[in-house]
């Protein structure tokens, strides 16, 4: 008998624990959109300069120093900051060995230059020798302000759920309590980079003359948006 009343005693305290767990609150469960689309203002793009020969004579090279400095004067005279030009790789750690058993070699380099204005970007390698460049594309790109921008979309997002929320519980003659659940739900596309011209892979093959046009870069913009779902209390 006496275990049976310990029995019962336990079970009538579990019963009641489950029924306090209970929310018995009358809720309404919405959700809040915010979206927009920014054009990307940080393009980081890779560049490849190669020797080349003149008439394919090996008395005759352009030089990889000569290169350089096409490019490190254009950058200065574009007004963006060394720093912002990074090398890459090197075709060859040691060059001068090869270079002394075979005449022909041409060293190239790779470097990486972000940018903030394509028209600078256009300037900057229209001032370098076409034959000398390998390559060039579009790494990446990112938007400067994207983290105050994400922040701005979420309370966008949280307040037209809010207002949501408020006009579907007054049109029933309730009022809107306080909030008891949030979840963020984020969508952010960041498209590949696209091209207007094929030349923006600038192949020696294509260099049948000095002057190449700068290659145009076209850019789908970055598109942010957030869903806030969340349940609040109806008084």
């Amino acid at each position: 008998m006496k275990k049976l009343l310990v029995l019962a005693f336990v079970t009538l305290i579990s019963v009641s624990a489950m029924a306090q767990q209970v929310d018995l609150r009358k809720k309404i469960t919405v959700s809040g959109t915010a979206e927009t689309e920014v054009t990307p203002d940080i393009i980081y793009i890779s560049i490849s300069l190669k020797e080349y020969l003149k008439d394919g004579n090996s008395k005759k090279k352009v030089e990889i120093t000569d290169l350089e400095n096409q490019l490190y004067n254009a950058i200065k005279n574009a007004g963006i900051a060394k720093e912002n030009l990074m090398i890459n790789s090197l075709s060859s750690y040691n060059t001068a060995p090869e270079k002394k058993k075979n005449p022909d070699f041409l060293v190239s380099k790779q470097y990486r230059l972000k940018v903030t204005d394509l028209n600078k970007w256009n300037e900057i390698i229209g001032s370098v020798d076409p034959k000398g460049v390998a390559y060039t594309n579009v790494d990446s790109y990112d938007y400067s302000k994207i983290e105050s921008l994400k922040k701005d979309l979420k309370i966008k997002a949280l307040l037209a759920a809010k207002a949501k929320a408020t006009y579907l519980v007054e049109a029933l003659g309730n009022q809107l309590g306080s909030v008891i659940d949030i979840q963020e739900q984020g969508n952010e596309n960041f498209p590949q980079p696209g091209y207007r011209a094929s030349g923006m892979m600038m192949m020696k093959s294509a260099m049948a003359e000095d002057a190449a046009p700068a290659p145009e870069i076209d850019f789908k913009k970055i598109k942010l948006s957030y869903v806030m779902n969340t349940v609040f209390e109806i008084r």
